[in-house]
């Protein structure tokens, strides 16, 4: 009986360290590809000093929005009856919802040095962000 807790804790703790390794890659990668995406928005006319633009503005969102999109992904996994269906549905609409910042920040230009160049350049770091995440979360929820 103890021999089979120790074992369960033990996977426990190991499909744990599996999911952060998964998820820091996915981290690393998409902070990665958003420096690219960074560099190619200030060539396309965006300020070089455009604070969303730079590496520990974007380093830092693109952090929160694995984490917190593991948390929806996690919450959605354990709760919903069809999650698969749930997710396939959600994760469209969040990505849309997420550009909602960026055409206030395009409109209202709250940001001084906002150009199209830099909200096309945010909204793309958006993408990235799902379309290395998501591949990251199916990955991570798979058992051993």
């Amino acid at each position: 009986m103890v021999t089979t807790a120790v074992r369960a804790d033990r996977r426990t703790t190991g499909s744990r360290l599996r999911t952060a390794l998964i998820l820091t890659a996915a981290i690393a990668v998409a902070i990665a590809t958003n420096s690219v995406v960074a560099l190619l928005a200030v060539a396309a006319g965006a300020p070089a000093t455009y604070g969303p633009l730079t590496l520990p503005a974007y380093a830092l969102f693109t952090t929160l929005g694995i984490v917190v999109g593991w948390i929806g992904w996690s919450l959605v996994r354990r709760r919903a009856r069809n999650h698969r269906r749930t997710l396939s549905i959600l994760v469209p609409i969040v990505t849309v919802a997420s550009f909602i910042p960026d055409v206030l920040l395009l409109v209202l230009r709250f940001i001084p040095g906002t150009t199209v160049s830099a909200v096309i350049g945010l909204m793309v770091m958006h993408v990235v962000v799902v379309g290395v995440a998501v591949p990251a979360y199916i990955w991570a929820s798979r058992r051993r």
